[in-house]
């Protein structure tokens, strides 16, 4: 197996609410079969599927799932860009749950909740400065 996560998959309880919430986030769909919401990102897709229809498709009850116990991280190029972000966020319907701040290992981050219950970690990391694309790569490699 290839050291790579290729799509994301987001259950979520109310589609077109949380596909508002990622368009107000400055996200572009992607052209995608009815009942999935796509996101392309760099080297990844983020999809939004009904919360029920993934845990059909795993066969566990709704209530197994939960959101587990995980963050999704978006890194920035800056402190200043963490704070606008996590600004972004809240106007788009996000609950705010640390503001921006330093952390002990030298970064700048903050967390929010989407409105569909899954936590974001939004966060500058001097050690790990994004390529030019914007692609992540620890320690900037």
């Amino acid at each position: 197996m290839q050291q790579r996560v290729s799509l994301i998959t987001l259950g979520v309880p109310d589609m077109a609410r949380a596909a508002e919430f990622y368009a107000a986030l400055g996200w572009s769909r992607a052209e995608s079969p009815d009942g999935v919401v796509a996101f392309d990102l760099i080297s990844q897709t983020l999809g939004l599927y009904p919360l029920e229809k993934l845990a059909e498709d795993i066969g566990l009850p709704v209530e197994a799932l939960g959101t587990g116990a995980m963050t999704l991280s978006h890194n920035t190029r800056s402190r200043e860009e963490v704070d606008d972000f996590l600004a972004l966020a809240q106007q788009a319907g996000a609950e705010i749950l640390r503001p921006g701040g330093e952390v002990f290992w030298g970064g700048y981050i903050g967390y929010f909740r989407a409105p569909d219950g899954h936590i974001w970690e939004i966060a500058h990391n001097p050690f790990s400065p994004l390529a030019e694309n914007g692609a992540f790569r620890w320690n900037g490699y």
